[in-house]
């Protein structure tokens, strides 16, 4: 079956399925494997302690793929910087720079004059809108669904995603609450030409850097065992209901600021859970689509699975 679309032939890839950036989760092993299996995996920059550590991560995944793959900058993170990542992403020429949170511009600018595709996550029509502006090659488009870090207006992807089709020319791809071929058939359906999944990529075998018991939460969870945190600064992000999250959201009611929040939401925070199995000393994000998860195969089992689906579903369609 011919799963052509402006995605794939943007980003040189043979199924239109892009993997999420994932904090602290998505090196080499993971992004090699995706990309593998024919569709686009990422390595995220800004989980690395070093530009130099982002330019080992980067010849890893050539020696372990010849596909194309991406390098993922989380730009909104407290103002880390980012700049040397950035010129690290360029030196080695990646194919694909995706960018979430913050300003884009400064990535653009850098990256003017490159063949390197740009892409940006947003969560809102005018985001979009505006990412196309600004030069964005197509855009990911994430509902409220989603895992990590989301929009403000919670809008759901069924909703949101003709909207955003509707309202720019690039290509636009479907995020939030997709995990499987009959989400990347809605997601089509809908006029987007592509998906980018991040939870379901955790619960694989290939995401090494997760611990078990986080894919096991995946598996055992409901659409029903996450939460949104961080509201009241201004950027919702889904994750795992525990006590963690639980003590985030009595703080927040409490009309506490950064400073009080900064221990529970931090970085190392995350790591606790989703690296160490401390599962009561952190947080560990994940979207409503931990509801959908049965299993943890290979990279590879899942695309064969999610194709198998898919083109049965187009079989059906077709009559």
């Amino acid at each position: 079956m011919n799963w052509n679309t402006r995605v794939t032939e943007l980003l040189n890839i043979k199924y239109p399925i892009i993997q999420g950036g994932l904090a602290h989760l998505a090196y080499s092993d993971l992004a090699a494997a995706v990309s593998n299996a024919g569709g686009l995996g990422q390595i995220t920059a800004m989980s690395l302690d070093s530009p130099e550590a982002l330019r080992e991560e980067i010849q890893k995944v050539k020696k372990l793929t010849d596909n194309p793959f991406g390098v993922n900058f989380a730009i909104g993170q407290h103002g880390r910087p980012f700049e040397h990542f950035l010129d690290i992403a360029i030196e080695e020429e990646v194919p694909v720079i995706t960018m979430t949170g913050g300003n884009p511009t400064p990535i653009f600018e850098k990256l003017k004059g490159t063949n390197i595709k740009k892409l940006v996550l947003v969560a809102a029509k005018r985001q979009a809108v505006k990412a196309q502006e600004l030069g964005a090659d197509a855009v990911m488009v994430v509902g409220q669904e989603g895992g990590g870090h989301l929009g403000r207006d919670d809008i759901g992807t069924m909703v949101l995603i003709p909207q955003v089709v509707d309202a720019v020319t690039i290509p636009v791809i479907a995020s939030g609450g997709i995990g499987d071929g009959r989400g990347l058939m809605a997601a089509l359906s809908l006029g987007a030409e592509g998906i980018e999944m991040g939870t379901r990529f955790i619960a694989t075998k290939e995401c090494v850097h997760a611990c078990d018991e986080y894919k096991m939460n995946l598996v055992k969870g409901s659409e029903s065992d996450t939460v949104v945190i961080k509201r009241s600064l201004g950027a919702p992000a889904r994750a795992i209901s525990n006590s963690w999250t639980n003590k985030i959201l009595e703080i927040e009611k409490s009309q506490g600021g950064y400073e009080e929040l900064k221990n529970y939401i931090s970085g190392n925070a995350n790591k606790k859970y989703i690296h160490e199995a401390k599962l009561d000393e952190g947080y560990a994000w994940a979207g409503q689509v931990m509801g959908l998860i049965k299993d943890v195969p290979t990279v590879q089992e899942l695309f064969n699975k999610m194709i198998s689906d898919a083109e049965k579903i187009r079989g059906k369609w077709a009559n």
